[in-house]
């Protein structure tokens, strides 16, 4: 079965590279119609701004970090079982350094598409959630 994170990772960068852009807009028209002294409602939502981005920063970096540290106990645990099988009675059969070298490969990137999933989420979630949010009509 062909893996779905590469689609995954992509179309949430296309989600994310669509949001962002009108979130700015919207805030950004936002901010000249509030003029030099905002009312309470936008001083929340200019707050919510900074706020939310520091938020994200150490979701996504803390995220990625677990991650990481995750994916590197799974290839250190599927490096010593290739090696103890061979230990075990694979002398006849070894695995060859190529065959050794795509599966590392395949297992390396599989982590890294984890990690950047991972680490792109919070900061997906909030754009998407924004720029929802902020182009409804004001009530």
């Amino acid at each position: 079965m062909k893996s779905t994170k590469p689609y995954r990772l992509s179309r949430r960068s296309g989600q994310l590279a669509s949001a962002v852009p009108q979130v700015v807009a919207l805030r950004i028209g936002r901010m000249l119609a509030a003029g030099p002294v905002p009312n309470a409602r936008d001083q929340r939502e200019f707050y919510r701004m900074g706020a939310e981005k520091v938020e994200a920063f150490w979701e996504s970096w803390l995220a990625m970090a677990s991650q990481g540290v995750l994916a590197q106990q799974r290839f250190a645990l599927w490096w010593f079982q290739t090696w103890w099988r061979v230990a075990l009675g694979g002398w006849m059969n070894p695995p060859t350094v190529g065959h050794l070298s795509a599966h590392a490969g395949r297992h390396l990137m599989d982590s890294a598409l984890d990690v950047a999933l991972r680490g792109m989420a919070p900061v997906h979630r909030r754009a998407v959630d924004n720029a929802r949010r902020l182009s409804r009509p004001a009530r």
